[in-house]
């Protein structure tokens, strides 16, 4: 199926890694031209480079500080200035977060809640405000959202609550946005691998004293395929909901973590 975007112009934060670089190589490879924004300069530079020349596309590292209002405004007029008016707003930078590092609620502090928040939610709808404006303009665009499963479950006090707020800012904008014929969905990834995955499996293994591959059996079980989702399966989901074809999905959220199971969602 042709995902008609051949020549759309998108901008993913948190590019330079994970879900977000994953999503926006596989935008380039369906023809998007493309920015990725992250803090990191020289990762930034390193994907970019990766994606262009694996594509063939055009793809642009612009740095970014997603909790900073002017880094984010200076970060949309940088990349109208590279690709033209931008289409599709993929937001994906946050606070990493690390499976089993979760304390209980008396260990979060106000800085770690709001730094995380600001990141993430925040962010989030700084960089919506920054480029939406362009889109009713155009009068089409994409928002997508990537949060997570923690929406949907307890064991992190701070990762559940940034990624509801997240689910309910989708909806918001969906509703505000939808008449001018800019669609926002959000996507609950669950435990996803990245090129990040064997370090982080290898700590975990070591605090519980099992071998990484024993962990990585047990963590694949808490979804209903046995095996951990990738970050090219996640980004494979956020594509078709970036591009035209995805026109009867507006405010949902699209859970992509390989199923929860015996929970029911409707």
């Amino acid at each position: 199926m042709d995902l008609q975007l051949t020549g759309k112009r998108a901008v993913v934060t948190g590019g330079a890694s994970g879900i977000g670089k994953a999503t926006a190589a596989l935008l380039a490879a369906e023809g998007a031209d493309v920015v990725i924004a992250s803090r990191s300069a020289d990762r930034l530079r390193h994907a970019a480079d990766e994606i262009a020349a694996t594509s063939g596309r055009a793809v642009h590292p612009v740095p970014v500080d997603t909790s900073d209002d002017a880094s984010v405004r200076a970060m949309a007029a940088r990349a109208a200035e590279l690709l033209g008016p931008v289409e599709i707003l993929v937001n994906c930078a946050a606070v990493a977060a690390v499976p089993g590092a979760a304390g209980g609620f008396d260990a979060v502090t106000s800085q770690v809640f709001w730094d995380d928040m600001n990141v993430k939610v925040l962010g989030y709808l700084r960089c919506a405000q920054a480029l939406a404006p362009g889109m009713i303009a155009a009068g089409w665009g994409r928002i997508i959202n990537v949060s997570g499963l923690a929406a949907r479950s307890a064991g992190s006090v701070v990762g559940s609550v940034r990624n509801v707020s997240v689910a309910a800012m989708t909806k918001n904008l969906a509703d505000e946005l939808g008449r001018h014929g800019v669609n926002v969905t959000v996507v609950h990834p669950g435990l996803t691998r990245t090129e990040a995955t064997p370090s982080v499996v290898a700590a975990m293994a070591s605090r519980e004293g099992v071998s990484p591959e024993q962990l990585e059996r047990q963590l694949a079980g808490g979804n209903t395929i046995g095996r951990m989702i990738t970050a090219e399966e996640v980004a494979a989901i956020i594509v078709f909901l970036a591009s035209p074809r995805s026109v009867a999905i507006n405010g949902d959220a699209v859970a992509c973590g390989g199923g929860a199971p015996r929970a029911i969602y409707y």
